[in-house]
């Protein structure tokens, strides 16, 4: 990561992005490609006050988002809004910066209003095919919304100015990227199968997984199961073939390796997937706002790159059942492989950046 701090450059913009992975990464790889002074709006304790203040100076906001029926609650979120956009509104005119980089959630609603509020430009990212209730809201307001999947057009309102970008990534997986699995003893000619979860893990995902996996590892298959830090069951599964972490650094590297990967659906897990052109099954987050990762799910599922199945769809045995399927028809693996491949926007952090700089330059 890049720091740009104190360069001379004229252009200087505020980046608000929090939460997780999925709002944070795209933020960052974005940010890499930016010849600007950056700063950073945030939330206090969450994932951003750890991998951003290394880097870029960071300013937080308390704000959380409407869950539920409207009430007490409703208004003090609210009242965390107003101050929120009162802050940020201050802190854009103190430092005199050109505009205002968000990737949705909650603290974009602050950070857009604040900015055109001042007569700034607001560019908003979406990665999801289903945008977020913030994106639906707010779009009309910003001077750009960026799209990650030509789908969510049709979600946005008319007035709405769109470009589809794609959904910038880590450095680590883009093709010249020297990613290696150095750190995992694995051999070389094994079938891998690679579980995750996103961010926050998946519980229910990691119970499927340690149901099915038996029959895989006797057919010589290996594991490596990403738990996330939210599973009581963890050390319920012990083999030599299977390895599990709470966090694996090295994604990139797993992804290309694996020969399928058992994921939720989240736009930035969707987004690595096709970058490292890796056949997936996919198991959408039934809880999600809007189910907004069964229609980036049904994205890659309709080429072809995913097989989609609704949790509630799926046991042990059904799972243990389309993997071994998969695994033992490598045709239909390098067609999933091929049509992953054809979604990849491999220079989806230089175009966004490119689109910043325009219109805050």
């Amino acid at each position: 990561m890049d720091d740009r701090q104190g360069n001379g450059e004229a252009n200087k913009v505020l980046i608000a992005a929090s939460g997780t992975g999925g709002h944070l990464f795209p933020a960052i790889a974005t940010a890499e490609k930016l010849n600007s002074t950056i700063e950073w709006l945030g939330v206090p304790d969450r994932l951003e006050t750890e991998l951003v203040p290394k880097h870029y100076p960071l300013h937080t906001v308390r704000m959380g988002g409407v869950q539920g029926k409207l009430g007490l609650g409703t208004l003090k979120i609210l009242a965390q809004f107003v101050q929120a956009t009162l802050a940020t509104r201050r802190l854009l005119k103190q430092g005199e910066f050109q505009g205002v980089f968000t990737t949705g959630g909650y603290i974009a609603a602050p950070a857009i209003i604040a900015a055109r509020s001042l007569g700034l430009p607001a560019i908003l990212h979406e990665s999801n095919a289903m945008p977020g209730k913030v994106t639906r809201w707010l779009s009309r307001w910003c001077s750009l919304v960026a799209i990650g999947f030509n789908e969510t057009r049709q979600y946005l309102p008319k007035q709405a100015k769109t470009e589809c970008v794609g959904t910038p990534v880590r450095s680590q997986f883009l093709a010249d990227s020297n990613a290696s699995l150095t750190d995992l003893t694995i051999p070389d000619n094994a079938p891998l199968i690679v579980v995750v979860g996103g961010s926050q893990g998946a519980v229910a995902v990691n119970k499927l997984v340690r149901a099915a996996a038996p029959a895989w590892f006797d057919k010589g298959w290996w594991v490596v199961h990403q738990t996330g830090t939210n599973d009581p069951d963890t050390d319920s599964l012990s083999h030599t073939q299977y390895i599990h972490r709470p966090f694996f650094k090295n994604v990139a590297a797993l992804f290309k390796r694996a020969n399928l990967v058992i994921s939720r659906a989240g736009a930035g897990t969707l987004t690595e997937l096709a970058m490292t052109h890796t056949p997936s099954i996919l198991i959408p987050y039934p809880f999600a706002a809007d189910d907004h990762q069964a229609y980036n799910a049904n994205a890659f599922g309709s080429v072809g790159a995913s097989k989609v199945y609704r949790q509630s769809d799926l046991n042990g045995d059904t799972l243990k059942n389309q993997v071994v399927t998969l695994l033992e028809t490598p045709e239909e693996l390098n067609c999933m492989r091929v049509a992953a491949e054809t979604l990849a926007v491999n220079d989806s952090a230089d175009r966004l950046a490119e689109l910043l700089q325009k219109m805050m330059g």
